[in-house]
């Protein structure tokens, strides 16, 4: 299957906390995560987020209250969540959000040092996107 690696851990309850927004992902491995929704969303796998290539992302902030709208299956690999903020268009695969959960403290590490450099918070709102498409120009 697309994204998955033959011995990767798989999904064996996936709950959505919205009040205390996060997504609670237990895995066949026995690892449980409760990954934040912000998190998810600033680590968005999409091209809007990721950029088209290394050096091209693009610093989320504003995100801290994001909220999730919906959660839709995707196959049998991943799911697509769609924010509150309208973002939908990730596509989180079941090692994606193993990453996620996972390695969880070290990628807020980076994000915050990531918005200290850019002179923004976590409270920054973001700002409009440059052109039309991707959210960069090109």
């Amino acid at each position: 299957m697309a994204g998955l690696k033959k011995d990767s851990p798989t999904p064996t309850a996936l709950v959505v906390h919205q009040q205390s927004r996060v997504l609670e992902v237990g895995f066949s491995d026995g690892a449980t995560f409760r990954i934040p929704f912000e998190l998810m969303r600033v680590y968005s796998p999409s091209a809007e987020v990721q950029g088209h290539g290394p050096g091209q992302e693009v610093l989320q902030t504003g995100k801290r209250g994001v909220g999730l709208v919906d959660l839709a299956q995707v196959g049998h690999y991943a799911v697509q969540p769609t924010f509150t903020d309208g973002h939908q268009s990730g596509i989180f695969t079941w090692e994606y959000l193993y990453f996620l959960g996972s390695q969880e403290s070290d990628l807020w590490r980076q994000y915050e040092a990531r918005l200290a450099a850019a002179g923004a918070s976590r409270d920054t709102e973001m700002p409009p996107p440059a052109a039309p498409g991707c959210g960069h120009s090109h």
